[in-house]
């Protein structure tokens, strides 16, 4: 592949410009996948809206999962 340079570069500007475009490429990469992960979040909340509000608020399906402190039955004596 022959490289002209249509743009009259020298080949510090060149190399900068290269470098640029490769920052600003894997900014976009990591843009999109934080919109990515935006959008899910952003689903998984519409779809809540959509459920029950029993359904928020019913107990864990398995019996420990949910620690709960037992109740303080000591007697204290003043």
């Amino acid at each position: 592949m022959a490289e002209h340079d249509y743009i009259r570069q020298t080949p510090s500007e060149r190399i900068r410009n290269w470098i640029l475009y490769e920052m600003l490429r894997g900014a976009g990469y990591a843009a999109s996948v934080l919109v990515g992960i935006g959008v899910i979040i952003a689903l998984i909340h519409i779809v809540s809206l959509f459920l029950p509000d029993e359904s928020k608020n019913a107990p864990p399906p398995m019996p420990y999962s949910q620690m709960i402190a037992p109740p303080d039955t000591a007697i204290s004596r003043v």
